[in-house]
């Protein structure tokens, strides 16, 4: 299964046998944040932006190395961001649960 989190922990460098990092981010750019941490990077396969009253929320359909994967990041009007990233494998539960939630509206 995809363990989102080793996108932010590094790969492994080509001596070890591991493949070049992958780019990651909205094209043209080709990753987030600064300097060389040696992570793995993804591919930004489509995104969805949604405006909501004092907040914004990104839904990014990623790929990397490992696989495809949700990323949803929230960023309220003050500037803090809020990401969660979850496998493609669990976008029924998370719909199967939105669902829900709206019948209880």
């Amino acid at each position: 299964m995809f363990d989102p989190m080793s996108e932010l922990i590094g790969s492994p460098s080509p001596e070890d046998g591991g493949g070049a990092p992958m780019p990651m981010g909205r094209p043209p750019r080709h990753h987030s944040g600064g300097g060389s941490d040696g992570g793995r990077y993804a591919t930004d396969l489509h995104s969805v932006t949604i405006h909501a009253r004092q907040r914004t929320f990104y839904i990014d359909l990623k790929e990397s190395g490992n696989g495809k994967f949700f990323k949803v990041s929230e960023k309220s009007r003050g500037g803090q961001k809020t990401t969660i990233m979850f496998d493609v494998e669990d976008l029924d539960k998370f719909i199967e649960a939105f669902q829900e939630m709206k019948t209880k509206l």
